[in-house]
């Protein structure tokens, strides 16, 4: 077969996706040449290009017979063996390929037992991991960000179960893989699991077992509840009780023990999660406090947020600064001042507790918090943090008399600086693409206009989590026309797909919003610029 293209020395698996994506694009937008060179290794395709045919024809023009061919020589070349064909199960994983992850496992057996993965969860996590998502027991929010076949094939062909796999499996509340791996006979035999599967019989016997150990009683607890076993969070609560006469006479003459119940497994909140997780607690009764101090700030009452606060001093103590930098994080200014006024520990902490709560102001389209959030946290000194905040005179300063940017040292840059990241590595670009992000999304305009003539990548794959667009972000921000506006009249590829639904932004406004009336419009922008450029 001859070759159009050389592959290099050493070749990049994701520049070979990103090639077939665009060509895919630009046959799509009927770009003369993307068709040529489909219809030249394609000749009888009649339907539209799919990505699939897009990776052959990629592979094609660099003279290889198919997709897997390209990307095998591409991991020879790259010389990384365990470590390519990881990288490998991780995109068929994601892809939900049960056929393909079976030829890579018999192709690499080794991956069964491969855990020098970050979080050290190896094969079998990348099939089980929520990715930080809470799917909360809805099906199917767990078929979105797991992939329950996937993890079964992997059982089958004996990869090695981690601790972590399974803790995991229980942050997520993903109740069907918490199903399977109880069928496998692969859960810890502990009373935290036995109360998130329900199991009362057993949760029984190992309370018998063990009566003294009040911490496991709670965590159990708290994990019943978040499964929804009221029946089993009961019978755990009578033995908290036992354990700490002064938690029942708390809940007893305050809210009563149904209520302190449903409390727990109503709520959504992040610290009563992480609770059932942690190998020491604040106790029940104080975490139930802290939960009703967050449920005043979702139901907008103030005047209990500040009562709340007032009545309990330790929730402004320094044992409490964690709880005093979730709650800043709120992105509600009147909360975030009425905090601040009551001189919580977190105001004189130095240094304070590592937060993104700036970062998720200015993602959020909230600049105007960033001033209040200042009095905690310095404003990081970098490109994305000055974009967002629209000084260009400052954006300015990383940038050299010709104009091409002069960022220093990338590592001190968002998204480099941030908890979450759409990319695993950053480099100039992807500082570049997240200042323009940041500048859209708060309307700076002018900054954006600068960043876009100086290097960057309007078709950028940046959001806040995983590649996507900045149109698809906007989709779920307050009033976000105008930004939309401006990206669509400077070009912006609207047939861009996000990695985990390969959905555009219109498909996100749909289906992930329920905004009808915003999908209609972005379709109808689409329309419209597509009739001008034909005009």
């Amino acid at each position: 077969m001859t070759a159009s293209k050389s592959l290099p020395a050493r070749p990049s698996l994701d520049s070979l996706r990103k090639q077939a994506k665009k060509l895919a694009r630009d046959s799509a937008a009927g770009d003369p040449a993307a068709i040529e060179r489909v219809r030249a290794h394609l000749p009888n395709l009649d339907a539209p290009l799919t990505q699939r045919n897009a990776q052959l024809v990629i592979a094609r023009e660099y003279g290889f017979a198919g997709w897997q061919d390209l990307t095998a020589e591409a991991g020879k070349r790259l010389g990384t063996g365990l470590e390519w064909a990881a990288a490998q199960a991780e995109r068929v994983i994601h892809d939900n390929d049960v056929e393909r992850l079976q030829q890579l496992l018999a192709e690499c057996p080794a991956l069964l037992s491969w855990q020098a993965d970050e979080n050290n969860r190896g094969v079998l996590g990348m099939a089980t991991s929520a990715y930080a998502f809470d799917v909360g027991g809805n099906a199917q929010r767990e078929r979105d960000f797991t992939r329950a076949a996937c993890a079964e094939l992997l059982i089958d062909a004996g990869a090695v179960v981690t601790p972590s796999v399974c803790e995991d499996i229980l942050q997520s509340r993903a109740r069907g893989l918490l199903a399977l791996f109880q069928r496998r006979g692969l859960l810890p035999r502990t009373l935290e699991f036995f109360a998130a599967l329900g199991d009362i019989s057993a949760v029984r016997s190992a309370l018998d077992e063990n009566r003294s150990d009040p911490t496991a009683v709670e965590q159990a607890f708290v994990r019943a509840c978040l499964f929804n076993h009221e029946a089993v969070a009961a019978l755990l609560l009578e033995r908290s009780i036992a354990l700490n006469p002064e938690l029942a006479e708390k809940v007893d003459r305050g809210v009563g023990r149904p209520t302190f119940i449903q409390c727990f497994v109503q709520t959504r909140a992040e610290h009563i999660r992480r609770i059932a997780g942690q190998p020491r607690t604040v106790g029940l009764w104080k975490t139930f406090v802290m939960e009703q101090v967050s449920r005043s700030v979702r139901g907008d009452d103030v005047t209990a947020f500040v009562g709340a606060l007032r009545r309990e001093p330790w929730l402004l103590s320094d044992a409490c600064v964690d709880l005093q930098a979730e709650l800043l994080g709120c992105g509600r200014a009147e909360f975030i001042v009425a905090l601040l006024d009551l001189e919580p520990a977190i105001v004189w902490r130095r240094p304070p507790p590592p937060s993104d709560n700036i970062e998720y102001a200015l993602v959020d389209a909230k600049a105007e918090l960033v001033p209040l959030l200042a009095r905690i946290w310095p404003i990081p000194d970098d490109l994305p943090h000055a974009a967002g905040m629209g000084d260009l005179e400052r954006v300015k300063r990383w940038f050299d008399a010709e104009g091409k940017p002069a960022l220093g040292d990338v590592a001190r840059h968002a998204p480099a600086t941030s908890m979450h990241r759409p990319w695993k590595e950053v480099g100039v670009q992807q500082v570049l693409d997240s200042a323009l992000a940041w500048a859209v999304i708060n309307r700076r305009f002018e900054v954006a206009d600068f960043l876009l003539e100086h290097g960057a990548n309007i078709d950028t794959d940046w959001n806040s989590h995983e590649p996507a667009s900045i149109l698809h972000l906007l989709v779920f921000l307050p009033a976000p026309y105008e930004s939309m506006q401006f990206l669509i009249d400077r070009g912006i590829d609207m047939t861009i797909k996000d990695y985990r639904w390969n959905s555009n932004a219109a498909g996100w406004a749909r289906h992930g919003n329920g905004d009808e009336k915003m999908a209609q419009w972005l379709e109808n922008a689409e329309r419209q610029r597509e009739l001008k450029g034909s005009g």
